[in-house]
């Protein structure tokens, strides 16, 4: 048998980064040992930062990982995994990624909006890998898991129902009261 055969793994992901036009770090999460410390992950996020920000590409191989992105407006979203992994199972996970941080933030994903919601950016980084292992790459599916509550909608942006079923429950609580 052929030594370059490798074994199938579910740990495909090493690591999801965001950073901005800068190229520093706005959101990352490393899954395995590559770089164990914060300043070989900032010195690898800031290689990956020059080598992508003004190629057209959609991805790279760098220090021995494959690492497929994208851009916008001023962001720069990263899936990694090994140098032997699927691209295209890498390309679904930063798509379930960055879909679902749009529909998060309304289609308009900038940085000033991703860190006014980072909570929900984490979260929906969590429902998509846990530990390297891909679990989630429906971007509707992982947003009603990260259960956004329309709480948190400005009232202006609720639709009728989510006003009137808001105005029962206060009423229904001051009654019990």
């Amino acid at each position: 048998m052929d030594s370059a055969v490798l074994e199938a793994s579910l740990y495909t992901v090493k690591a999801i980064a965001i950073l901005d036009n800068d190229g520093e770090r706005v959101v990352a999460k490393y899954y395995d040992d590559t770089y164990q410390t914060t300043k070989e992950q900032k010195e690898f996020e800031k290689n990956l930062f020059n080598k992508t920000h003004r190629a057209n590409a959609e991805i790279i191989m760098l220090d021995g990982l494959t690492c497929v992105y994208r851009s916008n407006v001023d962001l720069f979203f990263y899936v990694m995994g090994s140098s032997n992994e699927n691209e295209l199972i890498l390309v679904s996970v930063l798509n379930a990624f960055y879909d679902a941080i749009s529909q998060l933030l309304r289609k308009n994903v900038e940085k000033r909006g991703l860190m006014d919601n980072l909570d929900g950016v984490v979260s929906i980084l969590d429902e998509i890998v846990d530990g390297g292992v891909i679990l989630e790459s429906d971007a509707s599916s992982i947003l009603q898991r990260v259960a956004i509550k329309s709480d948190d909608v400005p009232i202006t942006e609720q639709t009728v129902a989510q006003v009137l079923q808001t105005a029962k429950d206060q009423l229904k609580w001051s009654l019990l009261k």
